[in-house]
């Protein structure tokens, strides 16, 4: 979410869940590997929470999903990443532009928005720029809106990071919720499933195993919630 100095950027990432097959591109016309016949393709689009910031890549909620899905019988290829630490809305509209990607998905998740609450922006111009993204996911999804996943924004103010960076944390919690409203009543407006990963996320306040080495972003065991969650979705939407 907020910009912070790790390493990890990906602008379009082939995310094979292994650390030591994580390949990144800025092409503007990347190179995608051809998926078998059947085969369930995904796409993920985000920022830091999208990325699995400060953990193993292996531990962020898309590969995490992907192997839940994998052992429920469906087979589903290495997930497609458009994110990065620090995005908002708009951030991630061009990005998706510059990555001219024209691959069309089985799935699709998305989870934007904390940058947007974090910087201070305008609710009348995240509600706008997200409408626009599930357009776009849509687009991904070949209209499909069985394919489509959006996931709330998680509550950074309990964690570590948040309890030490200054600000009103009520008041944080009440923005945050304020964002999730404009996210849930746009996504349930287009008929799109909707999974609500924030209660789960303020459990920080009382377990840290929730929390990565940063202070700040989820830990695989979080992560691995989030996933556990969306999965049932998806296993109903794809079986």
């Amino acid at each position: 979410m907020i910009k912070i100095p790790i390493l990890i950027l990906a602008l379009m990432v082939l995310l094979a869940c292994q650390k030591d097959s994580f390949k990144m591109t800025t092409n503007t016309s990347p190179t995608l590997n051809t998926k078998p016949k059947n085969e369930i393709s995904y796409l993920a689009i985000g920022d830091s929470y999208t990325i699995g910031e400060a953990v193993p890549l292996q531990g962020g909620f898309p590969c995490q999903l992907t192997t839940i899905l994998k052992d429920n019988g469906l087979d589903v290829g290495t997930p497609h990443i458009i994110a990065k630490t620090g995005w908002t809305t708009s951030e991630l509209q061009e990005a998706i532009k510059k990555a001219n990607l024209n691959e069309k998905f089985t799935v699709v998740t998305l989870l934007i928005g904390v940058n947007n609450q974090y910087r201070g922006e305008s609710k009348e111009r995240y509600r706008k720029e997200f409408k626009e993204l599930l357009q776009t996911a849509l687009g991904f999804a070949n209209g499909n809106k069985a394919g489509v996943f959006v996931v709330s924004i998680p509550d950074w103010g309990l964690t570590p990071y948040g309890l030490e960076s200054g600000r009103d944390i009520p008041s944080v919690s009440s923005d945050i919720d304020a964002f999730n409203a404009i996210n849930k009543e746009e996504t349930l407006s287009q008929g799109l499933s909707y999974t609500d990963i924030t209660p789960g996320s303020r459990l920080v306040a009382s377990d840290r195993e929730l929390i990565a080495s940063d202070g700040l972003h989820p830990s695989a065991k979080m992560y691995q919630e989030w996933a556990v969650q969306l999965a049932p979705a998806l296993i109903k939407a794809l079986k």
